[in-house]
Order: structure tokens, then C-alpha cells, then sequence
């Protein structure tokens, strides 16, 4: 412990990092700029500390001077998971700080640590059994209804899980504080040969960045029973495909893709034909509109889950669970809809591979990703990427609408949820989007929102294409090329805009409504424009609000993912749109 070490752990398990140092002199004294303002320097550790923290704990927020990180135990449970120690994460911590630690943080984390592993999922000849050193511990859990009912005792009080059972139990012991240690191991699937080009098929050189080597080795773990199964956290635009097929390649075994929506299926096959040398036949699409199983084959959650009323059963999913998969692939993992939870416990048995930009869910059920699909193996924060130009450089601008005294009347004659949607819908929005529009007369932009009646309108009001959820496949990837082909520098979508969608030239997003306060929505729409651009230009994301309204107050929360990111919102009120935008407010945490 050193006094000019970065770091302070609290004893509410937040861990506040310093980025920055004062610049000193040769004589000691403090420097100074020509306003007598202190000079400051990258801290000499922060690079080292960001890295260790990473292992153990969670970023909250990354303004530019000091990042906070906490504590918690899914974020321990992941180092645990990985083979770190308690003993390493109080040393990381008691190298790094510059006061002493909280004894309760050291309780805490022996704790969480300790609990990790203490109950272990193995294979037997019987089936998989439960199993612990300290025989009281299964007796505590056994204690739960939730965890009992998914067990078989044997002869001599073994514990057996049915091979169906065994995401359930996980899922049942985190919520009463028991990670399991799933020890139980893998069908290795059907091998496939799958290798990475060193070229795409027009001729373009590929290979991998590091980082998405590093976290496909990271996943992989040399094939050992550390690793096949877990997450990895990578921002928009930076290549969670590619990370993926890495993946691919190292597990060689016939791959199961979940994805969000048929334009995802085909950008996934797409990809997957254009970097590696898999053939067509090899590769296969299992929509509503083709179904071909192949050694590759790339569905959507919505095909898993169908059925055909809600005591029916799952009819597509048992094609896919008589296959012998080596590796299943959660593209968007944290939109895992409800259904899957109940059926991905049925691939438990298989390599699982989680890809995301965030693991932020508004029902707060991350700890559920962690015991289905695996603990959090890979993440690098979005800033890092920014400044070594793999993702656009992104200004954020919330601008701020105003209302006329007829909607105000009707504003508050209105309940609170209703409050939101008059709010959001707006028309004086309009108005703001066609000056935004006027400020980027070359650029490729994107309108999204969450109202179709308003979408619409904009729709009519532009002349813009408009996609959403009732655009058949064909007419949306149409559209989609002619976007990126250039003849249309404006289009207008729906939720389905959100994710999943490759629109590498857009560089302006527009959003004129959002769902509520939902982060990982911001954070996915940002996503739309973050691919870096060919003429290495910046994007820009504007987020129009009604001032003062319900419709601010969310926009405020929807904007808390991204601020934690190390991104400001600069304020604008509408009828400035003219002025320059350098002059605007900036919002930080």
C-alpha cells in the first residue's frame, strides 16, 4: 500500500480508480498551465490496475478521471470460476490501494470465493451427481423445495441430477447463494474442420485483431475444463462474429448459432462463408423460411421457443437437441428471452459460447446467464477499443424538444405511463429530426424509435424508408442494401434496429423514443454506428426528449449504461440546433 497508488476500496465494495496523476516538476512542485490550473498525466498504474480489476470486478462508470468498479459475488464467482483465488484478488487489491482495506471487504470476498466450488456437478455411470467436501452443504440445499425437486437420492444419499435437470439446478442453488462448479464436462459433438482464412472470399485481407484472439483463448482455455462454456463482453462494432468463428476453429466440432431475427441468420451465414473455408452445403439456415439443418446451422430464439400454444411443446427445439453439437453460439446473450432459460438447460451438455455488448438486463437476472451459459471469460471496456481505433469515435447529443400548451393540457391530464408515451411521440420532434437532418446533408443516418404511429409519420413527413417488425425479410434486406450500397442515406426502423443489424457506413443515429430506461437499448442503438469508418470520421448519436416530461427523466436512465462507458451527453435545446454544437452543456455521472 503506497500513498500514491490509484486505487480506494470503500467499504460498500465500490473501488474508485484514479486515471489521472498531477504533473510534478524536478523540484516536487506541481505544474501548472498558463490559468494556474493543475497539469495532469495518465496515472503510471491505471492501465496495470484496469487490467487486474477487470478479473474481479465490475465496471459501473468511466468518467474521465475516475472509474468506478465494484464488487459483488457474480463478479467474484467469475474470477473464482476462472481459478482465481481469494488470497489474489485481496493481494491485487492491497497492491493497488493507497488506504487500507475494509476488514468487511476481506470477509467478503473469502466468502464468495469460499462458496464457489463448494458444491460441484461430476460425472458418474449412474448420470451426473451433486456433490460437496462438507456433506452438510448438500443437506442445507437440499432443505430448498426449488433445489430438492430436481434431484434423485441414491442408495447411500448420493445426489443425481437427470441430465435434463442440470441447468435447473444451477439456476435454483445461485438464488439461494451456491454457484455451482459444473465439473460434469462435455459431448465433445461431431468433429468439424473449420479453419480461418487468410483472405475474404473477394480478396481482402483478413486475420484476427488481438483482442478478439485473445478472448476466443480465453473461452477455449486450451480445451481444458476451465473453459467451453462462458461469455465474452465486446462492444458493437467490434467484431463479436469474428470472435466467434475464432471460437469455431478452436473447438472444431458442428456449431448451433442462436441470433435474434432472420437478417441476423443471414449476416451470421454470410460472415461465416466469407472468413472461413466452409462450404455452402456446410453451413445452413433454420427460419420460418428455410430449414436446413447443416454441420453449421444458424437459427433464431424465436424458432427454438416456437409452439403452438403455451402448454404445447417446443417442436423446433427437438430437432435440434437430437444433434450432436459440439458448440452452441448466444449471439445477443443478454436478450436470452424468458423461454430459452427453460430449454437451453437441455444443451448443458454442450460448449457454450454467450456474445455481447453488455451483460446489463432490466429484470436483473445476469446471474442466470452466468449459471446457463458460463461465467464472464472476456471483456474489454468500449473506450479502449475507441482510442486504438477499432470502434468510431461517438459524441452523444441529447436534444431537448419542447410542447405546446395543447399536448402540455393533455401531458397532465394524463396517467404516468401515458405521461411517457405523449411525451415521447412529441410532434415537435419532427421538426427537431429536419434540422438534424439539415446539419449532416451528406451523412448516412438512421432513425430509430419506439412508436410505430410516429415512425410512420417521420416515414411520410421525409419520404424515408421505414422497416419494422411487419416488413417481410426480403423488402428489410433490401432496404438494408440499399443503405449500405448508398442510393438511400436515410433510413427509419423500428426496435428491430436495435441489434443485429451491419450497417457499416452509418455514422448518424437519430433516436426520437426508446423503451422506457432501458441501458443495454441505448447501448445497442449507439452500437448501430460504431463500426469505424473508411475516411476515419466520428459518429454522432442524438437522443431527442421532450423537456422537462417523463420522456427526459427515462432518457436520463437509458443514458447511465453509456456515461459508465466514459461517454458524455452534450445538451442541446432544440431551437440552438443552429448554434455550434461545441458550445453545448456536457453531462457526465
Amino acid at each position: 500500500m503506497r500513498p500514491d497508488n490509484p486505487l480506494i476500496v470503500q467499504p460498500d465494495r465500490t473501488l474508485m480508480l484514479h486515471t489521472v496523476q498531477s504533473c510534478v516538476g524536478p523540484d516536487g512542485q506541481l505544474l501548472k498551465d498558463e490559468e494556474g490550473r493543475p497539469l495532469t498525466e495518465e496515472h503510471a498504474r491505471y492501465a496495470e490496475a484496469r487490467d487486474r480489476l477487470a478479473v474481479f470486478a465490475e465496471l459501473e462508470k468511466s468518467p474521465d478521471y475516475l472509474h468506478t468498479y465494484r464488487l459483488g459475488p457474480v463478479s467474484v464467482w467469475n474470477a473464482a470460476a476462472l481459478g482465481v483465488s481469494a488470497d489474489e484478488i485481496l493481494a491485487t487489491l492491497e497492491d493497488l490501494t493507497c488506504v487500507p482495506i475494509p476488514p468487511n471487504i476481506e470477509h467478503e470476498v473469502r466468502e464468495w470465493v469460499g462458496r464457489y466450488g463448494m458444491l460441484q456437478i461430476v460425472r458418474r455411470e449412474e448420470g451426473f451427481e451433486l456433490v460437496a467436501g462438507d456433506r452438510t452443504v448438500v443437506e442445507d440445499v437440499l432443505g430448498h423445495d426449488a433445489v430438492r425437486k430436481h434431484c434423485t437420492l441414491g442408495p447411500e444419499g448420493q445426489v443425481y441430477l437427470d441430465d435434463l435437470q442440470r441447468g435447473l439446478i444451477k439456476q435454483a442453488l445461485i438464488r439461494i447463494g451456491f454457484p455451482v462448479d459444473d465439473r460434469g464436462g462435455y459431448l465433445e459433438g461431431d468433429p468439424l474442420d473449420i479453419r480461418l482464412r487468410e483472405s475474404c472470399r473477394s480478396g481482402a485481407p483478413f486475420s484476427l485483431r488481438s483482442y478478439q484472439e485473445n478472448a476466443a483463448k480465453a473461452f477455449h482455455a486450451g480445451g481444458t475444463e476451465l473453459g467451453g462454456s462462458g461469455v465474452v463482453v465486446l462492444p458493437c462494432g467490434a467484431g463479436k462474429t469474428v470472435t466467434g468463428m475464432a471460437v469455431m476453429e478452436l473447438v472444431g466440432a458442428k456449431t448451433l448459432v442462436l441470433t435474434t431475427n432472420t437478417v441476423a441468420v443471414r449476416q451470421w451465414r454470410e460472415e461465416i462463408l466469407d472468413k472461413t473455408e466452409l462450404t455452402e452445403d456446410q453451413v445452413g439456415e433454420y427460419t420460418g423460411e428455410t430449414k436446413e439443418v447443416k454441420p453449421v446451422t444458424i437459427t433464431t430464439y424465436q424458432m427454438l421457443t416456437w409452439r403452438r400454444d403455451k402448454t404445447g411443446g417446443f417442436e423446433h427445439f427437438d430437432i435440434f437437441s437430437s444433434e450432436n453439437w459440439g458448440l452452441v453460439v448466444y449471439d445477443e446473450v443478454h436478450l436470452l428471452p424468458a423461454p430459452i432459460f427453460r430449454v437451453t438447460a437441455d444443451l448443458q451438455a454442450r460448449r457454450r459460447l454467450g456474445l455481447t455488448a453488455t451483460l446489463v438486463r432490466e429484470d436483473g437476472k445476469e446471474d442466470d446467464v452466468f449459471c446457463l451459459i458460463g461465467p464472464k471469460r472476456f471483456d474489454v471496456p468500449w473506450k479502449v477499443l475507441e482510442s486504438q481505433g477499432f470502434i468510431a469515435e461517438a459524441r452523444c447529443v441529447e436534444v431537448r424538444a419542447g410542447m405546446d400548451d395543447n399536448l402540455r393540457t393533455v401531458y397532465h391530464g394524463s396517467g404516468a405511463r401515458a405521461k411517457f408515451r405523449v411525451s415521447s411521440e412529441n410532434p415537435a420532434k419532427v421538426e427537431v429530426v429536419e434540422r438534424i437532418l439539415k446539419r449532416h446533408p451528406e451523412g448516412r443516418i438512421l432513425i430509430i424509435g419506439q412508436y410505430i404511429e410516429q415512425l410512420e409519420f417521420l416515414s411520410q413527413t421525409l419520404q424515408a424508408p421505414l422497416i419494422t417488425g411487419k416488413t417481410p425479410n426480403p423488402e428489410r434486406e433490401r432496404l438494408y442494401e440499399r443503405f449500405k450500397s448508398g442510393e438511400d442515406r436515410l433510413l427509419i426502423v423500428s426496435k428491430v434496429g436495435n441489434f443485429a443489424i451491419d450497417l457499416p457506413d452509418a455514422n448518424i443515429a437519430i433516436q426520437v423514443s426508446g423503451t422506457f430506461g432501458s441501458r443495454q437499448e441505448e447501448a445497442q442503438r449507439l452500437g448501430r454506428i460504431l463500426r469505424p469508418k473508411s475516411d476515419g470520421s466520428a459518429a454522432v448519436f442524438y437522443s431527442v426528449v421532450t423537456a422537462g416530461t417523463r420522456d427526459q427523466e427515462f432518457a436520463e436512465k437509458r443514458q447511465l449504461f453509456l456515461t459508465e462507458q466514459g461517454y458524455t451527453y452534450e445538451i442541446v435545446e432544440a431551437d440552438r440546433l443552429g448554434s455550434t454544437l461545441g458550445e453545448a452543456q456536457e453531462v457526465t455521472p
